[in-house]
């Protein structure tokens, strides 16, 4: 089992920044990558970015080529972020961190963030 908690969301105004983190725990060996997906009212979950155990990064296809969206790890701390700056109000969700390992994933309790003035 993997635990993952999220942490950082919150209300900011458009053009603000947060940066997302989420700290895994438990059997966290062999996680093939992590990622961050958002959830929207009334609207389907979607990928935001992932990183590979490596380092590697993909974008989801509502945040690719948006240069102020990044995703990182910090493989001491077993933790990976997401740094959003310039934030809009369309990157309104519920945050949610992701593990994959193997055929099994592990999901977050999920993270708000409200854009918003």
């Amino acid at each position: 089992q993997v635990q993952l908690v999220e942490s950082g969301g919150g209300l900011v105004q458009p053009g603000g920044s947060l940066r997302l983190s989420c700290a895994a725990s438990g059997s966290i060996f062999n996680i093939d990558h992590m990622a961050w997906y958002r959830q929207a009212p009334g609207k389907q979950r979607d990928l935001v970015a992932r990183i590979t155990s490596d380092g590697n990064t993909d974008y989801g296809y509502s945040v690719k080529g948006r240069f102020t969206i990044s995703i990182s790890r910090d493989n001491a701390k077993n933790t990976v972020y997401l740094q959003m700056n310039s934030l809009k109000p369309e990157d309104t969700a519920v945050y949610y961190c992701a593990a994959f390992q193997g055929r099994r994933d592990y999901w977050g309790q999920g993270t708000q963030v409200t854009v918003s003035s």
